[in-house]
């Protein structure tokens, strides 16, 4: 990418949404020249498949389909299906992002059914602060759901869940789905701007 003659450089900026976040978050933790990374509800665990570079590894976090709770007979939640990537034995999931030098912009929803976005990233960046580490931000929405799309998108609450492949709640309010869209685009791009654009 930095090759490409499109790209300013000295560095790079990642977007990612949900699995594409958390690969966005483990690039961060391992890639050098990564300077902004921006993750939309994504896990800060390796899920459903494991990463791998170099010598090092990164194992799956172990995700529990009984823990799924029944909403009626043909949806459901799935949002306390993963184990803690703060606890045992969910730990040795997480990903490392204290070793990103990246800025870090987690923009998640407070209503999301699929992953535990606004924990998660709360959490992460409470244990990065006690490192001493102020490379982050957390950007977090009320009535959004597990999607967060460009504005003017439609809200699909209900979606086939990417692992168990069964009709699963995503969450999130239309109306307050639309003001996000709005405003946490708008802050993304913000984001990039502050620390991709060298003038």
């Amino acid at each position: 990418m930095l090759q490409h003659p499109q790209v300013k450089g000295p560095g790079v900026g990642l977007l990612g949404f949900s699995k594409g976040g958390e690969v966005c978050l483990a690039m961060a933790a391992f890639l050098k020249n990564i300077t902004a990374v921006a993750s939309l509800n994504g896990p800060v665990a390796a899920t459903f498949v494991p990463f791998s570079y170099k010598d090092k590894f990164i194992p799956i976090v172990t995700l529990h389909e009984y823990k799924a709770k029944a909403i009626d007979s043909k949806v459901l939640d799935y949002s306390d299906v993963m184990d803690d990537p703060f606890q045992a034995p969910g730990n040795q999931s997480r990903i490392p992002l204290e070793k990103a030098e990246a800025q870090l912009l987690f923009v998640v929803g407070q209503d999301d059914h699929v992953v535990k976005s606004e924990y998660f990233a709360t959490k992460l960046c409470k244990l990065l602060q006690a490192q001493g580490k102020e490379n982050f931000q957390i950007l977090s929405y009320p009535g959004t759901g597990h999607c967060i799309d460009p504005p003017f998108f439609p809200l699909y609450p209900i979606g086939s869940h990417p692992v168990f492949h069964k009709r699963a709640i995503l969450g999130g309010e239309p109306r307050a789905y639309s003001k996000a869209q709005v405003h946490a685009w708008s802050q993304v791009q913000a984001f990039f701007k502050k620390y991709l654009i060298v003038n």
